[in-house]
């Protein structure tokens, strides 16, 4: 284990929210690390004095209930048999146009409902304890985790060269189905790379989208669709997302 890969444990090892393995795995690189003993003494020092304090804070209702409001509501999915049944009872030339129509209708909805369930479990992820199942800056030994937990492993590749550290991923739900979560961190942001199989084979060019005051990046590749969201800056996620592209198309993906 490395210096950043323990700075990123040493709170939820506090916390005691690691499981048995990791938190051996950190004790034992703190244990032969000077540096990582002093910041774990520091971090523990500042948890006693906030405990002694009695140093607590209670959120007023009102800002749970503007958190509330700015979630996703649940919104009904138009039924494809009534909306056809509907316009069959026009002209068999009517019909069939509308049919059309109403197929892009749906599929448009179905894109903003994924996309709030992305934002929805990008917010999920930032609570503590569920943002990786599995830990690591090592691509390969986030990549195999994803196998057999999946009918698709995500492609895992370490940007941390190019500013971006893989810290981890785990499995999450969007639109009823299991995905896998690549997550990486730009400074103090996360990024949350979804990633789940398409039918579609073609290439779809990335567009960028804010919902809920955060960043989406989607696009879609080899039969993969792919949603990073983040509260980053949008030409840095642009960034991010064009330095993952790149080094998939030269091969170098976990």
């Amino acid at each position: 284990m490395t210096c950043d890969e323990a700075e990123l444990l040493l709170q939820a090892l506090i916390d005691g929210e690691l499981d048995a393995g990791h938190a051996r795995d950190v004790e034992n690189h703190v244990a032969g690390c000077a540096h990582c003993t002093a910041m774990l003494r520091d971090y523990r020092q500042m948890s006693q004095a906030i405990a002694q304090a009695g140093a607590q804070y209670k959120a007023p209702l009102e800002l749970r209930k503007r958190i509330e409001n700015a979630l996703p509501q649940p919104r009904a999915v138009p039924n494809r048999r009534a909306v056809l049944r509907g316009f069959a009872m026009g002209s068999a030339v009517s019909a069939l146009a509308a049919t059309g129509l109403v197929a892009i209708v749906l599929r448009h909805d179905d894109m903003e409902r994924i996309q709030s369930e992305v934002v929805s479990a990008h917010l999920r992820s930032l609570q503590a304890g569920h943002l990786t199942d599995v830990i690591s800056t090592d691509q390969h030994t986030v990549k195999p985790w994803f196998n057999g937990r999946l009918d698709v492993s995500p492609p895992v590749i370490d940007l941390t060269a190019q500013g971006f550290t893989l810290i981890g991923g785990r499995l999450d739900y969007v639109d009823a189905r299991a995905i896998g979560a690549v997550v990486y961190r730009r400074r103090q942001h996360v990024i949350n790379l979804f990633v789940s199989q398409t039918a579609s084979t073609e290439r779809r060019a990335a567009k960028i989208e804010t919902i809920q005051g955060f960043n989406i990046r989607h696009w879609s590749d080899r039969g993969l669709n792919y949603w990073a969201v983040s509260d980053l800056a949008t030409d840095e996620l642009a960034d991010f997302g064009e330095k993952f592209e790149s080094a998939m198309r030269s091969g170098t993906a976990g």
